[in-house]
């Protein structure tokens, strides 16, 4: 009897196994989408692209909008490590936006993801964005990928950023592959 239970259970393995490969579409770690999940993306992409189109026009405004008023910055990809306010570290940036909208210098900001999860208010993204700020004369004032992370929240303007991690620098390499 015993013999034959275990004849059943390898011949029951082997069945399942069998059928699993067949079934190309198979997969134990498959991620199943909903269309919620399809609408969020949607509109976090918009968000991204907005972030994106502000930077390149030196949008200050526009740009301030995207984050919530409470926003906190984190920076690790530096010798000092340190978090600020998005007041504070808006405060910091202003000054390149200004050079942007005036033509002094050209700044384009592009992301990619590694993981995106939320919910339909909450997300939080992982990836990498690739800066670049050319002076007036087309000469590098910086070129970088930095790995990321953003904590975002929707409200009644949309989504905002409530955290954004900027964790460490990324290659080229690291880059192309999240294409």
């Amino acid at each position: 009897m015993k013999k034959l239970l275990l004849f059943l259970t390898i011949l029951l393995t082997i069945g399942i196994n069998s059928a699993k490969a067949n079934y190309q579409k198979w997969s134990p770690f498959k991620t199943l989408h909903s269309k919620a999940d399809s609408t969020r993306l949607a509109e976090l992409n918009r968000f991204w692209a907005t972030l994106s189109q502000t930077v390149q026009s030196g949008d200050f405004e526009g740009y301030k909008a995207l984050y919530h008023k409470d926003a906190v910055v984190v920076f690790t990809t530096g010798k000092n490590k340190t978090s600020a306010s998005i007041e504070k570290a808006m405060a910091n940036w202003k000054q390149g936006f200004k050079d942007t909208k005036t033509g002094k210098q050209t700044d384009k900001v592009e992301f990619r993801f590694s993981q995106r999860i939320g919910s339909e208010t909450t997300a939080h993204e992982t990836g990498t964005f690739y800066f670049t700020s050319y002076d007036s004369n087309r000469k590098v004032k910086a070129k970088e990928f930095i790995h990321f992370e953003m904590l975002l929240i929707k409200g009644d303007n949309g989504w905002q950023g409530l955290m954004e991690y900027q964790k460490s620098k990324a290659t080229q390499e690291e880059w192309d592959a999240l294409k």
